[in-house]
């Protein structure tokens, strides 16, 4: 006997069943569906209890989006570089077949070669003067959070100062004051 008639299992009251099955498995048709992130709706012919399995789970992104001018240059490198790989395997089939397109198919893509190494290297640039210019590192002592942090803090404060300003200047018309701070 194979190892599949072997397998026992507890089953809901916790006695061993020979022959049962261990492990996660799909639900079969008319059994409810269980698990995380799965909701129970009206199955066949509008009977409760039926699984509906959603094709995909939406899961959180793990990583921010792309600032705009990082993800326009990162778009322009692919496009280059696909561009780049198009041409240069024509230049190569054209060599290979011997036309006369192949010289300046092969000339074109050392061009193409440089504007792609560009373009790959404008991407970097960006991202690095994006983060230069809006503060984003990742180091938790960054001159960026300090300076944002300073700024915050001296708003703050002169918004306190303001406030305390204004509240003494009302208690002086409360009391009929001429608005001065001190007697003469």
């Amino acid at each position: 006997m194979g190892t599949v008639g072997r397998r026992e299992a507890p089953d809901d009251s916790g006695t061993v069943r020979p022959g049962a099955r261990r492990g996660p498995r799909a639900p079969e048709r008319g059994t409810p569906a269980a698990g995380p992130g799965v909701r129970r709706e009206t199955g066949e012919r509008g009977r409760a209890g039926y699984g509906y399995r959603p094709l995909w789970v939406e899961e959180p992104a793990r990583r921010r989006r792309l600032p705009d001018p990082v993800r326009t240059a990162a778009v322009r490198a692919v496009l280059i570089v696909a561009l780049t790989l198009i041409q240069a395997m024509v230049a190569f089939l054209a060599t290979l077949a011997g036309s006369w397109l192949a010289f300046p198919m092969v000339i074109s893509s050392v061009a193409s070669t440089v504007v792609a190494t560009w373009g790959v290297l404008d991407v970097w640039v960006t991202r690095q003067v994006w983060n230069q210019r809006h503060g984003v590192v990742s180091v938790p002592s960054s001159t960026a959070r300090a300076l944002r942090r300073e700024r915050r803090r001296a708003r703050r404060q002169a918004r306190a100062t303001e406030r305390t300003r204004e509240r003494i200047r009302e208690r002086i018309r409360r009391r009929g004051g001429a608005g001065q701070l001190s007697h003469p």
